[in-house]
């Protein structure tokens, strides 16, 4: 801009005056012309060798004005021909070429394509100064290049070959040339040609220089000239001499185009400059500029990003009104904005108005909208966006598709939330930060911390760099799993990003709490002093806690006093009456409290607890006590310390209660039971009942306790007997006790009478048992094998109009499948189906088990595919029970197949799995797939078990093959296992079946000096004996076993099968 400091930008408009004229008589109405004439418009060639020519003919002589009046010339040369367009009919002015017959007109057109249409003198100077482009700068002259065409070009035509060339240097070096030429006059037409090649090429300098050559030799710029330089300006970012010289354009009155306010607006916002945009753009208004589409899509965009989101609101009605049809990107804007500032309602009207215009929202839209819906939880619409941006084609990015697994994460679509992770991976769009952090997150909210981990480590290994936040969830992810020494370099590095966040803090500090590492936490607690974090009410009161457990007074007065500081800090209700407590001051003690304000009189009592030694703290422990408040904290944090397994602090605090007369309430005496019963104190539970059972109260819980208590004890014959006693006595014991009772009396099978009982009694006491209490008594009759019995709890149950729960109908299911009444358990299975209850992959397994069971494969393998339909993923258990059915009638290749599955599934075949697949291939006699299936097992790191040997063993012992039989026995000893009773009593069975004496010998003295008195070992020894004519071994085999009181198999036969060999 220095070389443009000229009268331009800094003198009054137009300083040069028009000639003057000498004044025209009024004209006369204009005539229009033959055709046939030249038109009064024509451009002068401005070569002096035709002034003699004749002008058109003319009444009235032209006002002499600038640069010859060219661009008038041009103006009314078009609207001439306009006339000449809208006057066709029978006296039509039709110009020359449009008189052509086709043919001539086939030849003009062709005669243009080649270059002729200005003439091919001018063809050739064109190319002639195109060719210097070759040539480097100096190599060539240009008066030397063009001397061929001196005198031979006009003004025009000199015009016309600067307009053509394509270089910067070549329009250079030619207007050079050309203002040698006699025919050459300054006119601001030329300069402008100039000033947009220079602009084009980025040589603002010369552009600059040329624009005050053309003041210099008086011409005065137009809008044309002025708008070239300010679109050179815009074009290359030279914003500040753009509006400079964009505000001495406005001072001589010079008004650009839209096209170059467009040209700047652009320009200017694509910098970020929103400001100048907002300045440029009211100048403009206020010029009486027409805006056009682009302009208010451009001016939108700036208000927005600008943070004017009400004018931006405004120009965009401006917009509608005048007629324009915004476009998608400015709808996005808009919506953007609206859902960052809360406007919900406006935000869904802008994507309403672009759904009635067919316009079809863009990923950022679509992402603006999933990001407002997820703010407000509106999942539902979220929902349908996603199918509306697979109606309109709209490809999701990887932005979307974070919003979508946070969004699935919320509704609790655990797997649709996985699935769309592994597809963005899978279409390798993965590579946002946020997309990981997102995904660890949703995770972590399903407590599977393992995963979230491996998302976070994925992350890592993809060489995406970790943010704050991103320390913020690794963080998170080890304190869930309880990893200490990770999440403490972790914290380290989030330190290092900057002062950890409260929330941070929070979880580390809770972390060491959980661990039980007191002085960990102590430490930890002074570090968050030391570097000044602000503490919020939650962190003060952990922070508190960990010092009034550890006694520590004096670092509790320093913490207030650091905090009290803050008048908000103060007025929180759990710090004031922490503090006036600590001061002396019990007025609030007195009066109602909110739960934090129990939380503070808790804290306090920890605290004189932890330090009940000292004097002066046990009297205002006593003093609190006595008081309502005090007193009320007092008897719940008896039950706290009991569930917390604090003995000691429960137990003195119950004393002293007692001693100083205060109420101690049901539920603190019956925590007291309960904790000295898991303590095996059942004396001092007596004792604390027996205190209690003289008194007036009557309360279930203390009764019930003592049950849990006897219980925790493994005194179930005892709590029976308590139970027994005090329904004589005329005390009614809840549903949860008799449950706990029952359950206890029924789990290691004993008391299963008494169990029984126990329901007849509540039964007939007409208890009102809830569906937790009736689904563990007929838990309990199943296992105890009384079907009958759990079959009338279920009856009585449903003319009770209680309703059954999934686990009701899975133990119903159960209950009539160990009956072997297939009928009646498929009814209930239809009957939890038909109630609405959602079926659990539990419940599927176990009708599909006993479909099993009773031979009906092809019905289980279609419940275990209607179960994956709908869209219960089966799990290990399902697999193996599934596997089991197949195994059971010899359907090897359907077993094969469904280990298939599993794998692809992600299920992991177990032990349980092979040895059903093994199974499978026995009852084929495919003995080589079986023996394959151990093998693979032990490469595979699969733990073996006799049990998979022994599948092998019979099938080879029953087929008569005892070699391989032996080869596979002595396979369970080379793979480090040792063969167990079962191992060793097939090898008998099959050396007895096939008559193989000596070698059945031979292995029971080698093998079975070890095993203890087995009846079918021993009573084959002596059949072996026996018919190896060893009749004084035999006898003394049998001597040992009368003698163990073990009795002989008389219906053993040696050879009972035919031989194999």
């Amino acid at each position: 801009m220095e070389s443009l400091k000229s009268s331009f930008l800094y003198s009054s408009p137009f300083i040069n005056l028009p000639p003057k004229t000498r004044k025209l008589k009024k004209p006369l109405p204009p005539t229009i012309l033959c055709c046939l004439k030249p038109d009064p418009w024509t451009l002068s060639s401005g070569n002096p060798k035709n002034l003699d020519k004749p002008k058109p003919k003319s009444k009235n002589q032209k006002n002499p004005l600038s640069d010859d009046n060219a661009r008038r010339i041009i103006k009314a040369k078009a609207q001439y021909l306009s006339v000449l367009r809208r006057n066709q009919g029978s006296r039509a002015q039709t110009p020359k070429w449009i008189k052509r017959t086709p043919e001539q007109m086939v030849q003009y057109l062709e005669d243009d394509r080649n270059g002729h249409l200005y003439g091919r003198h001018v063809v050739a100077a064109v190319k002639r100064v195109r060719s210097t482009s070759a040539l480097r700068d100096g190599e060539y002259d240009m008066r030397e290049v063009m001397c061929s065409f001196v005198a031979k070009l006009t003004f025009r035509e000199m015009c016309v070959v600067l307009k053509e060339q394509k270089s910067w240097r070549q329009v250079r070096d030619f207007f050079a040339w050309m203002k040698l030429q006699l025919s050459y006059r300054p006119s601001v037409i030329v300069y402008t040609i100039v000033l947009r090649a220079y602009g084009q090429a980025g040589k603002i300098k010369l552009g600059e220089d040329t624009f005050l050559e053309m003041l210099e030799a008086g011409c005065e710029p137009d809008e044309v000239a002025c708008g070239t330089m300010l679109c050179s300006y815009a074009r290359w970012g030279r914003h500040k001499a753009m509006l400079s010289f964009y505000s001495a354009v406005l001072e001589r009155g010079i008004m650009p185009s839209a096209a170059v306010f467009n040209f700047m607006l652009s320009s200017l916002q694509k910098r970020a400059l929103h400001g100048d945009v907002v300045y440029v753009w009211r100048t403009m208004l206020d010029k009486g500029v027409t805006p056009n589409h682009f302009t208010y899509t451009v001016v939108i965009s700036s208000l927005v990003k600008g943070g004017m989101a009400e004018e931006a609101l405004k120009t965009f009605n401006e917009m509608i009104s005048a007629g324009f049809v915004p476009e998608e990107s400015t709808y996005s804007l808009l919506i953007n904005r609206s859902s960052k500032n809360g406007d919900v309602n406006k935000a869904l009207n802008f994507y309403e108005d672009m759904k009635f215009l067919g316009i079809v929202p863009s990923n950022f839209t679509c992402a603006s909208l999933l990001a407002l819906y997820y703010r407000t939880a509106d999942y539902s619409k979220a929902c349908s966006l996603f199918t509306e941006m697979e109606r309109y084609g709209v490809i999701a990015d990887e932005v979307i598709y974070g919003l979508m697994i946070r969004i699935y994460g919320k509704l609790g679509l655990y797997e649709d939330a996985q699935k769309t992770f592994l597809e963005i991976e899978r279409l390798g769009k993965l590579s946002d930060e946020k997309t990981y952090t997102t995904m660890a997150q949703v995770h972590l909210s399903f407590r599977n911390f393992e995963k979230a981990l491996d998302v976070m480590e994925k992350m890592k290994s993809n060489n995406v760099s970790y943010t704050r936040f991103s320390y913020i969830v690794l963080l998170k992810c080890y304190i869930v799993k309880g990893d200490l020494a990770s999440a403490e370099v972790a914290f380290e590095a989030l330190s290092k990003t900057g002062i950890p966040d409260v929330l941070s803090c929070k979880d580390m500090l809770n972390l060491y709490i959980r661990l039980g590492l007191s002085e960990r936490a102590k430490t930890f607690i002074a570090q968050i002093r030391k570097d000044r974090i602000e503490f919020d009410e939650e962190l003060f009161m952990t922070a508190v806690k960990v010092y009034c457990k550890g006694g520590m007074v004096r670092e509790v007065e320093q913490l207030i006093e650091e905090l009290s500081a803050s008048e908000t800090f103060l007025s929180v209700p759990f710090v004031q009456i922490f503090f006036m407590a600590m001061n002396g001051q019990y007025d609030k003690w007195f009066e109602p409290l909110d739960p934090s304000g129990f939380v503070a009189v808790e804290l306090i009592l920890t605290l004189f607890l932890a330090i009940q030694n000292e004097k002066k703290m046990k009297e205002k422990l006593v003093f609190l006590l006595k008081t309502k408040n005090g007193e009320s904290v007092a008897n719940k944090m008896i039950s706290k310390f009991s569930k917390e397994g604090d003995m000691l602090t429960a137990e003195y605090l119950y004393e002293l209660m007692i001693v100083i007369g205060c109420e101690i309430e049901a539920a603190a005496k019956a925590s007291m039971i309960i904790l000295y019963g898991k303590q095996k104190n059942l004396k001092q539970a007596r004792k604390v009942f027996a205190d209690v059972e003289g008194s007036a109260t009557n309360e279930n819980v203390i009764y019930s306790s003592m049950i849990d208590a006897y219980i925790a004890c493994g005194k179930e014959e005892e709590a029976y007997l308590f139970y027994k006693e005090q329904t004589m006595k005329g005390h009614k014991f809840g549903p949860v006790s008799i449950s706990v009772l029952v359950k206890a009396l029924t789990s290691y099978g004993k008391y299963c009478k008494e169990a029984a009982e126990v329901i007849h009694n509540s039964f007939n006491e007409n208890l009102e048992l809830d569906t937790v209490a009736y689904n563990t008594c007929i838990k309990a009759m199943l296992e105890a094998g009384k079907l009958r019995f759990a079959v009338s709890i279920y009856e009585r149950m449903l003319s009770l109009n209680i309703s059954p729960s999934i686990q009701t109908y899975n133990t119903m299911i159960s209950v009539y499948g160990r009956g072997r009444n297939l009928d009646k358990a498929v009814e209930i299975f239809n009957t939890a189906q038909r109630t609405g209850v959602a079926l659990d992959e539990k419940t599927y397994t176990n009708m599909i088990c006993h479909y099993g069971k009773a031979g009906n494969v092809h019905e289980a393998s279609a419940l275990f595919s209607k179960m994956q339909e709908e869209g219960i993923k089966p799990g290990q258990m399902s697999y193996n029970i599934m596997m089991n059915v197949y195994a059971g009638s010899g359907l090897h290749h359907e077993a094969e197949q469904l280990l298939l599955s599993m794998r692809k599934d992600g299920c992991s075949p177990d032990s349980r799995t092979y040895l059903a697949i093994i199974r499978a291939c026995t009852e084929k006699s495919r003995y080589s797939e079986a023996e394959e299936k151990i093998t693979l097992m032990h490469k595979e790191g699969i733990s073996l078990s006799c049990a998979h040997f022994n599948l092998l063993i019979s099938a080879f012992a029953k087929a008569g093959l005892i070699g391989e039989a032996d080869r596979i026995y002595r396979k369970i000893i080379s793979t480090g296992l040792r063969p167990d009773v079962e191992s060793k009593r097939i090898m008998l069975r099959g050396y007895l079946d096939f008559g193989y004496v000596e070698e059945g010998i031979c292995f029971f003295v080698k093998e079975c000096s070890t095993v203890g008195p087995d009846r079918f070992i021993l009573s084959a020894a002596v059949c072996f004996y026996r018919s190896a004519g060893d009749e004084l071994e035999a006898d003394e085999i049998l001597n040992s076993m009368k003698k163990l009181g073990v009795a002989f198999l008389n219906n053993l036969e040696v050879g009972s099968k035919i031989k194999i060999t």
